[in-house]
């Protein structure tokens, strides 16, 4: 399998209810301290063309391996898409949404 680069979201629990209606909440994994994110994964190419729509982003190359820093809009949307969907493969609408 590709190797994948997530975009984590953080659930807190008006998005936990919202992931429960879309068949979605066990998705969320466990962070710590009671805290869950959401670990929408990204291909390499995807994770390239959100760095570059987003230049405040970061890769973390070092330790989580997953994109860091992205504007919280950015990440309402494509907690917005995984509900509206139904499915973490969102990315490509994402990218697709944003100019």
């Amino acid at each position: 399998m590709a190797e994948t680069y997530p975009i984590n979201i953080w659930i807190n629990e008006e998005r936990l209810e919202k992931l429960q209606q879309a068949g979605l909440a066990d998705m969320a994994q466990e962070a710590f301290a009671g805290l869950k994110k959401l670990p929408v994964p990204t291909n390499e190419q995807q994770r390239d063309a959100v760095l570059q729509k987003f230049p405040m982003a970061k890769y973390d190359s070092a330790t989580t391996k997953s994109i860091e820093l992205l504007p919280r809009d950015a990440k309402d949307r494509i907690f917005d898409l995984v509900v509206e969907k139904k499915t973490l493969d969102v990315i490509d609408a994402f990218l697709a949404s944003t100019i």
